[in-house]
This record gives structure tokens, sequence and C-alpha cells, in this order.
């Protein structure tokens, strides 16, 4: 099966390709910086979902009679108005590093004297069938952001969420524990189911 993910993040591909392999075997998953003069689309949408399936049409627009995925995720902290939300990559800046947005993360909450310090991890997956059907599906991990960065296992967020019922941080709990529980693995996991009803 040849699938095509529409991200130009590595961290997000190699979870995703974990995922697919472990539900399939022989599956051939492509990312989007491997098209030779792609670029992805800017992210107009108000929500997440909307701006998965604006990136899984413009892939699918170059990329036809194949599957092709998108999705897009991010932080919801309670105690900021949902913020970072769909910012959440570039919640310091358009070029801001995982370390710059935990940082403003942890100074906005400090600003505004958040006490609720609960939050959630969205994530919202486009699928395009090699016959331009269109599905969708969303995963969320509910928790709440650690006073300070723990952990390296991990990549965007990971450092400073802690997921409902522990005490560790997703950076310290490591691969085993996402693959298993995060938004992003309950996402792709009803998209596997989808397409397992399909045979």
């Amino acid at each position: 099966m040849e699938i095509w993910l529409a991200t130009f993040n590595l961290n997000k591909a190699k979870e995703i390709e974990y995922l697919l392999s472990e539900a399939f075997s022989s599956i051939s998953l492509s990312t989007s910086n491997k098209i030779s003069g792609y670029s992805p689309p800017p992210e107009t949408g108000a929500s997440f979902k909307e701006n998965a399936l604006i990136k899984a049409r413009s892939l699918s627009s170059v990329k036809k009679q194949v599957w092709v995925i998108a999705e897009d995720s991010g932080l919801e902290v309670t105690g900021l108005g949902n913020l970072p939300g769909i910012h959440s990559a570039r919640y310091a800046g358009p070029n801001a590093s995982d370390s710059e947005n935990n940082a403003k993360l942890l100074k906005m909450l400090q600003i505004r004297k958040v006490s609720d310090r609960s939050a959630r991890f969205v994530c919202h997956l486009v699928a395009i069938s090699p016959i331009d059907q269109i599905f969708h599906f969303e995963g969320v991990l509910e928790g709440s952001i650690a006073p300070l960065p723990k952990g390296i296992m991990g990549f965007g967020y990971d450092p400073l969420f802690i997921p409902k019922g522990q005490t560790q941080t997703l950076a310290e709990l490591g691969p085993s524990f996402k693959n298993q529980f995060s938004h992003r693995s309950q996402a792709i996991k009803q998209w596997i189911n989808h397409l397992k009803e399909q045979v």
C-alpha cells in the first residue's frame, strides 16, 4: 500500500510510520519533502480540521490514486484560553524552536498567573483515498502542564506535558507510551481500523 504523508516534520513521520508498520506487513510511507519543488500550503484554517484538510488537498493534487494523509495537531492550555492551539508550532515565532515555544508557554502561564494548568493535545487527521474519498479522524490526550521541562524522549511540548493519570512528562515516558496513548496515535489507529474494515 502506497501512502503519502503531508508533512516536513520527520518526528511526526517517524511516529506514524511505526504505527502503520505495526498494523500492516507491507506499506510504503513517503513524505511531501521528497517531492522536488513541492512547497507546503499556507495553513490559513481556523481549526486543526481545516488546516489538516488544506495540507491533504494540496498534496493529493500532486499525488493522485494513492492514499494521502495529513494531520494538524497542537496543544490547548485551558488557562490560556486554549492557546497555543493551531499556532502551537510557531507560538514563539514563525521559525521558533521547540525549546523557544516551551519557554514562551511557561512565560505566559507566569505572566497571566494561571492557576489552572490543565491542557490537552489534539490531533485531527484527514485521509484522502485513491478514489478521492475524504475521511476525518481525531484523537485527544488530556493532561496538564509541568512547572519545568523534563525528559529528552520527545519533541514539541512533550517535555512540558504530563498525561492524565501520570506523574512524568511525555518526554520522560518515551515512545512506547506515545505509540499507545498519544493524540496522534489515537487518530492514526482510527484510520488503521477503517482501512482494515475495507479489506
